[in-house]
Order: structure tokens, then C-alpha cells, then sequence
């Protein structure tokens, strides 16, 4: 399995790649310009399997593609590199549409629903799509000496999707990964990242994420 994240060289890409990475996933780092991407790998540790490439070199040379950017670049994005993905390839989109009023966050109004339903408006159909890793903060990802101990939200085209991002993402120590259905449910999902930056501001912290109990 080859692993790729689009805007790898960003705080929560940076943390993805090493969290991967660290529990034997090779991954490639991708930036849109490679001498990032080599900056990165170099600063995330040689004894890591990383590799350096772009964004459009993830895109095409990659089975698992993480989405990693600032949600207003997306449509530009998916536009540039929409027949670079490999059929079948599986896309695990980060992204969430925050807004920010006066320090306050909120979710912007997509048409579709959510970050992640936009983009599976635009990838090809033969393309899977599931969403992971919205409700973590990237200093949490980063701390890769430090376990993450928390509970994580996935959701999916089909459930054949989801069980397969949720394989993939399994590998990471003291994560725990549940299946929240189809691609409608990242409509909650995006909201729960805003209340975890409301939560790090009240309690004055940088790594509060969700734990779910009686499950």
C-alpha cells in the first residue's frame, strides 16, 4: 500500500505522516513545492518511512491519498488533479470548513452539506471517499511520543469504505476508530471540531479531542 498526504508539509499533515509513518505505513509527504516536502521529511526524522514528492505525485502514484488542506483551496485543488487519481484509489479527506468570527469558530454553510460531501462531489465516481481525522488537533497529531488515547470519528462512501479506512488507521496506537456511516454524518462531524476549539480556548489547552464511552 502506497500512502500520500496532499498538503503533508501543514501542522495536521505533518502529524498524520508521522503517526503513520511511525507505526510502519510508508508515506509520501507531498507539498507543492518538493523542496518542502523535503524539508519536512527531513525535519520528521530519517529512521521514519517517509518519502518526499508534490502534490500532483501523491495524487497519481498513491493508493491512499489524505486530503490536508485549508478547505477554500479544495475546489481548486480536486479541479487541477481530478483525473491524477488512480481508479479505486481511496481518498481520506481532513479538511473542515471553519470560520472565524472574532476569535469564534463556526462552520461554514456548504452547499452540499459539508467539507466532505463537497468533495465527493468533484472527485471521480470510481474514486472512494471517506472522511477521518477532523476532530483532532494537530499539536495531538504532532506529539507522536505522546499517545493519542482518544476515540476518532470515520465515515464513508459504503461501509466496505469506511472498514478500509478504519483498517488503515487502526495501526496507530491508542486510537480508536469508530464507524460513523455514510458521508452525511460528516455534517456532525465538522461541527465537533469547532466545539474541540472551543474547548482548548475555555480550558486553556492545545489537545482536547473526544472520547465516547458505552461503546
Amino acid at each position: 500500500m502506497h500512502a500520500g498526504i496532499i498538503g503533508g508539509t501543514g501542522h495536521e499533515g505533518r502529524g498524520v505522516a508521522a503517526r503513520l509513518a511511525s507505526a510502519g505505513v510508508p508515506v509520501l509527504v507531498g507539498s507543492r513545492q518538493l523542496e518542502r516536502a523535503q524539508e519536512t521529511v527531513a525535519a520528521l526524522g530519517t529512521s521514519l518511512a517517509l518519502g518526499a514528492a508534490t502534490n500532483e505525485q501523491v495524487a497519481s502514484d498513491c493508493d491512499v491519498v489524505f486530503l490536508a488542506v485549508p478547505f477554500s483551496g479544495v475546489a481548486e485543488l480536486l479541479e487541477a488533479f481530478r483525473t491524477r487519481f488512480r481508479p479505486g484509489a481511496l481518498v481520506i479527506d481532513l479538511t473542515v470548513p471553519l470560520t472565524f468570527d472574532r476569535g469564534v469558530p463556526a462552520i461554514a454553510d456548504v452547499a452540499e452539506g459539508s467539507a466532505t460531501e463537497f468533495i465527493r462531489a468533484r472527485l471521480p465516481v470510481e474514486v472512494r471517499l471517506a472522511a477521518a481525522f477532523k476532530t483532532i488537533p494537530a499539536s495531538a497529531l504532532a506529539k507522536i511520543d505522546t499517545p493519542l488515547d482518544c476515540d476518532e470519528f470515520v465515515c464513508g462512501d459504503t461501509p466496505e469504505v469506511s472498514a478500509a479506512a478504519i483498517d488503515l488507521l487502526s495501526r496507530i496506537p491508542s486510537l480508536r476508530l469508530l464507524d460513523a456511516g455514510g458521508l452525511q454524518s460528516a455534517r456532525l462531524i465538522e461541527r465537533m471540531t469547532a466545539l474541540a476549539i472551543v474547548l482548548n480556548k475555555r480550558y486553556k489547552v492545545r489537545g482536547a479531542r473526544f472520547k465516547m464511552v458505552g461503546v
